[in-house]
């Protein structure tokens, strides 16, 4: 049949198109009120914060496994965390009292900084960019002073720096090399070059030299798995796709671990495909700017109809911003596998506003 799909690379389109309107269709049927926003994203930022609290101990604690939520969830924690933001910055907009609940808000998000970094280091560049773009949102769509200043870029520099030391003197303190930062960026700059080497050398329009994967003989010249959706939910429709799976996973790690997102796509799509999604994420991110001031000039007028929504936006704008500079170009891990999926519902919850904007 027509429908199903014969390659990764038609299952993630096939999978995107159906989320992005099951988000679309989901966003437009329930009423999104500034309260019930603020209440959800509260439980959800607690979630968040226990979850990464686990992934944390269990660093310390082999028997409870290595999961790395960090990379699935850490552009959701932005979106949560600056929905909840976005949403004290209206209610202290109209005079009601949210010190508390900002108290709140800001000792789950040093909780998150913590236990995501020990985690992993790239969660801090996705976390603190997240963080810089949804406060500068926030400023921008509430007329405030900018939130981004000398003063602060220096304090985020400091903190990074004191993470960093602190990470790497833990590590040997510990004897645990797993958290060691100098050993990881070591680790990528010896396999970057040959990395790099195998993709610029091999990359073409629709894919990449036939026989230059992992696969040998026995590669397709696309679609060759480096970049896939989660392997639990192409086994479980039984797809028969070339897939990185039990010991196999490291063998994807020349692409998906030590370049930019952006080799990763060409390597195993092709050239074509790497500009569509460029293309689609420049959609994606002016389309949201745009409707962010479409709901500023709405709340300027009196309409209060929007304000759950537009803090909504803001928060989900800043977390696929985030992860796309991080994936596309820092490292491919994080917009591969369920991070993907985390990808293509961040830019789904951007897409959705696009009817509201028009039709109400």
């Amino acid at each position: 049949m027509v429908l199903i799909a014969e390659n990764n690379l038609q299952f993630i389109l096939e999978f995107a198109i159906i989320m992005q309107i099951a988000i679309l269709l989901l966003f437009n049927l329930l009423r999104m009120s500034l309260s019930r926003v603020l209440f959800f994203s509260l439980i959800l930022g607690i979630g968040i914060t226990a979850l990464f609290g686990f992934d944390m101990l269990a660093l310390f604690i082999p028997f409870l496994g290595l999961h790395e939520f960090t990379h699935t969830y850490g552009p959701i924690a932005v979106m949560v965390f600056i929905t909840a933001w976005a949403a004290l910055s209206t209610m202290h907009e109209v005079g009601i009292g949210v010190i508390q609940i900002k108290r709140l808000i800001f000792l789950m998000m040093i909780l998150v900084t913590i236990f995501g970094g020990l985690v992993h280091r790239d969660f801090l560049i996705l976390w603190f960019l997240g963080i810089l773009l949804g406060f500068f949102l926030i400023s921008k769509s509430f007329r405030q002073k900018s939130f981004i200043t000398v003063k602060r870029i220096i304090v985020v520099v400091l903190i990074t720096v004191v993470a960093f030391v602190s990470l790497e003197g833990l590590s040997r303190l510990l004897s645990m090399s797993l958290i060691s930062p100098v050993l990881r960026i070591e680790r990528i700059l010896q396999n970057a070059i040959p990395s790099l080497q195998l993709v610029i050398h091999n990359t073409t329009l629709w894919g990449h030299v036939q026989g230059s994967s992992f696969w040998g003989s026995l590669d397709a010249g696309s679609s060759s798995g480096y970049i896939a959706l989660p392997i639990s939910l192409i086994l479980t429709f039984g797809l028969p796709y070339q897939i990185f799976f039990g010991t196999l996973v490291t063998k994807k790690d020349i692409i998906d671990y030590f370049v930019p997102g952006i080799y990763g796509f060409a390597f195993d799509f092709g050239y074509i495909v790497l500009v569509l999604l460029l293309l689609w994420c420049v959609f994606v991110t002016c389309l949201g700017l745009r409707i962010l001031v479409e709901y500023r000039e709405k709340r300027e007028r009196g309409n209060k109809t929007y304000l759950g929504r537009e803090a909504l936006l803001i928060g989900s704008l800043a977390g696929f911003v985030s992860q796309m500079i991080l994936g596309l170009f820092i490292i491919n891990r994080a917009i591969n596998g369920t991070a993907l999926v985390t990808f293509i519902f961040l830019s789904g919850m951007v897409v959705a506003h696009i009817i509201l904007v028009k039709d109400r």
